[in-house]
């Protein structure tokens, strides 16, 4: 007779517990933008499910702030985050993994190492900086910390060193440069790798608020969470209209992941070897 699998289901029974107290803030949030004006959001016992749900609440917030031009704002800035922070960091990642030059390994350990510098060593340098160039109160401005990351770099020149070898001498028989074996061979190769990033960097675009607060001063030009925070001062006795602009905040974000998760982890034989 087969033993019953306590072990499994106990790890099972640890996930899913980890999974409700991290969802657990996320559905409170929700469950206060759903509560109606005459329902006491602090009362106590806390009540989870609104006992009268409501979408009112999101329409007074559509009505009192521009969300449609955060939400453009946000989308613009974070997609060509994401694109240039893929392009620089594949291009930049490429010779670290595959081309021999003297210092590589110097030049990458001090790469990495930019990573245990926290932002905000480095945030008043990056404000003069873009006062310099002319960068501030525009997209570029809010873009221009992430056109490339220690560890978009990190990721992708791991990724390019799993690469098998004989793709790249295959391609260079051919007659292919380096720059067509970076494009055809290299980079469809190193898709999962890609995606992870992708997900990472647009999560961090969508929700970051300290650079934008820094750089932007021009309300035509306020990502989405600039929006809520001007939102938290204008309604601060109100918090179910907080509560909704935090929703209508986070679920573009919750959406991209759940859109881009499925290319993360796909088969091996699928990197690079389909024409």
């Amino acid at each position: 007779m087969a033993r019953f699998p306590w072990q499994r289901l106990g790890t099972y029974a640890l996930l899913s517990a980890i999974a409700l107290a991290m969802l657990l803030p996320l559905l409170w949030l929700l469950s206060t933008a759903l509560k109606a004006p005459t329902e006491d959001i602090f009362q106590f016992p806390p009540r989870l499910l609104p006992a009268s749900p409501t979408l009112e609440n999101f329409k007074n917030v559509l009505a009192a702030e521009p969300f449609g031009l955060y939400f453009k704002n946000s989308l613009v800035i974070s997609t060509l985050t994401v694109v240039l922070n893929l392009l620089f960091c594949a291009l930049a990642a490429y010779p670290l993994a595959r081309l021999a030059f003297r210092g590589r390994e110097v030049l990458f350990s001090a790469i990495v190492a930019t990573i245990a510098i926290p932002f905000q060593i480095v945030m008043i340098p990056l404000y003069i900086l873009s006062v310099q160039v002319g960068v501030r109160n525009s997209y570029l401005g809010v873009i221009f910390p992430s056109l490339a990351t220690a560890f978009g770099i990190f990721l992708l020149r791991q990724a390019f060193l799993a690469v098998p070898k004989e793709l790249e001498e295959a391609a260079r028989l051919d007659g292919c440069t380096e720059l067509g074996i970076w494009w055809h061979v290299m980079i469809p190769a190193v898709r999962p790798a890609l995606a992870t990033l992708a997900i990472f960097t647009f999560i961090g675009s969508w929700g970051d608020f300290l650079w934008p607060l820094l750089v932007l001063d021009d309300p035509d030009y306020f990502t989405l969470p600039l929006g809520v925070a001007k939102l938290a001062g204008t309604f601060s006795l109100d918090w179910r209209l907080v509560s909704a602009g935090s929703i209508l905040a986070i679920a573009p974000a919750i959406a991209f992941f759940l859109l881009a998760q499925r290319y993360i982890i796909p088969a091996n034989t699928d990197s690079g070897l389909k024409g």
